[in-house]
């Protein structure tokens, strides 16, 4: 298949992986950012076919892995209210809440429905006159344009069923905490093709520069992650901090513009909680002022719900890159696919279900 098949090339990866190997002269960390990077570095056994200096670690680049715990609730919270069709993308109705996921709701009653696209809910909202529809907007940059959409079309239309619960985080706030936590190892990144489709690769000079690493856009095909992973390596050994973009079949470095204008639009930069680390500051996006008509969480008075994390859960140390995942006591015991303790390893795109799915040291019960 055009465009898929040629970046699978068994003789090019082989070529690549040879390169890599010449110009690794140390141990070098490198981070690649989004889920859908590490699953295909899993799937495809190229963390153990790159030479032994070379370390990957997985950022905390899945939407649904760092959607808070709170959000988790408040979504159950209003699920859970007569009158109300809640809709969200699959991947979030098996998360788990203190005590009960999406999925429980639906089988209590509730009318939990999965939707492919925010527009797919205004379209119930539409349908529905009577009901209040909400959607849980969730996501990187990736999924912001369509979610700032969706409300920017229900404002157009004066609907007043549709709202959001809204969850959208920021990767380059995520990147500043992460290298300036305490104990960092992480000396370069991958960065998240589809993250830099949309907003372009700019935001991320000034961390390079900062920080005095490389960090390198890249796809999710195997030669798209091994050609990311040696041109930083190439950078890494010749201590050239900077962008070097490595996906430029579809990413430039001012990305999309229309798309980052109706972010700007609907949305705000604010402080946001990420589930498994905490408060990072000005790290997400809420509904801006013109649009908070459309906050689900004061239309249904649920921000005040809080919650804890389960104390074996150490998924924030795996979404930091400062723990594998089978390094976790918990992982493959008391947290599977079919029990999770963490969204980590219950998302299509967390590190945990990752290491699970594809056999990383784990050891069966």
């Amino acid at each position: 298949m055009k465009y898929i098949d040629e970046f699978r090339d068994p003789q090019l990866a082989r070529q690549l992986l040879q390169e890599i190997s010449r110009k690794t002269t140390r141990h070098w960390t490198i981070m690649e950012i989004c889920g859908g990077q590490t699953h295909s570095i899993m799937r495809n056994g190229i963390d153990q076919l790159l030479p032994e200096g070379i370390e990957l670690v997985h950022g905390p680049g899945c939407p649904v892995c760092v959607t808070p715990l709170e959000s988790i609730e408040r979504a159950l919270a209003i699920a859970s209210q007569e009158n109300v069709i809640f809709s969200s993308f699959g991947d979030m109705l098996r998360v788990p809440g203190s005590s009960k996921d999406l999925f429980m709701v639906r089988s209590e009653g509730g009318d939990v429905r999965i939707v492919y696209s925010p527009l797919d809910a205004l379209q119930i909202a539409r349908e529905n006159p009577s009901k209040e529809v909400v959607f849980f907007a969730v996501g990187f940059e990736t999924t912001a344009p369509a979610n700032a959409m969706a409300v920017y079309q229900a404002a157009r239309e004066g609907m007043a069923n549709f709202s959001v619960l809204v969850s959208q985080v920021l990767v380059p706030p995520a990147m500043r905490a992460i290298l300036s936590a305490p104990g960092n190892r992480v000396q370069g990144f991958l960065a998240a093709g589809h993250v830099c489709a949309v907003m372009g690769y700019s935001e991320y000079e000034p961390i390079a520069a900062e920080f005095g690493v490389p960090i390198v856009p890249t796809g999710f095909e195997p030669l798209d992650l091994l050609a990311g992973i040696l041109k930083t390596v190439e950078m890494l050994e010749a201590g050239t901090p900077g962008v070097a973009n490595r996906y430029g079949r579809v990413v430039q470095r001012e990305g999309n513009p229309a798309a980052q204008e109706v972010i700007r639009k609907v949305f705000e930069v604010v402080d946001r909680q990420w589930r498994g680390i905490g408060m990072i500051p000005m790290s997400g996006l809420g509904l801006s002022r013109e649009y908070d008509r459309f906050n689900a969480e004061k239309k249904f008075g649920v921000s005040h719900i809080v919650a804890s994390e389960s104390p074996l859960c150490m998924s924030g140390s795996v979404l930091q890159g400062k723990l594998k995942p089978d390094e976790c006591p918990a992982f493959g015991r008391e947290c599977t696919p079919l029990h999770p303790l963490g969204a980590t390893m219950v998302s299509s795109e967390g590190a945990c279900a990752a290491y699970y799915n594809y056999h990383r040291n784990v050891s069966f019960p």
